[in-house]
């Protein structure tokens, strides 16, 4: 049992060193002297919006953790919800706060379909 579980931890292990390589890029993007408003707002878009899958980066995130807190729900020695209500909570702070946050950032930097 140890060698599928080694597996799978080195699978989450590299694709959770995939992704942050993946923001990293986003984050030298965005240091850039030449970002201006309309495109940063457009790289703000795509984390929340115009990428797949459906939702944006966030979303994603989103999905991930509450995918989590079903599994933890399943396993936690005393259902008590010790573990699975902080990843729960943590799902709709990024889709309820991060989310709308970066939604009205992204619009007060460059109002989509309208003239700036």
């Amino acid at each position: 049992m140890t060698g599928p579980r080694r597996t799978r931890i080195e699978r989450v292990r590299a694709a959770a060193g995939i992704a942050s390589l993946a923001l990293q890029q986003i984050e030298d993007d965005l240091h850039a002297d030449d970002v201006d408003q309309e495109e940063l707002a457009a790289i703000l878009r795509e984390l929340i919006e115009d990428t797949d899958p459906p939702g944006g980066f966030l979303a994603a995130v989103a999905q991930l953790l509450t995918i989590a807190a079903k599994r933890a729900e399943q396993i936690e020695p005393d259902r008590d919800g010790d573990a699975s209500c902080p990843l729960h909570e943590a799902a709709a702070l990024i889709t309820d706060n991060a989310g709308l946050r970066v939604i009205w950032a992204a619009r007060a930097l460059h109002p989509q379909g309208e003239s700036a």
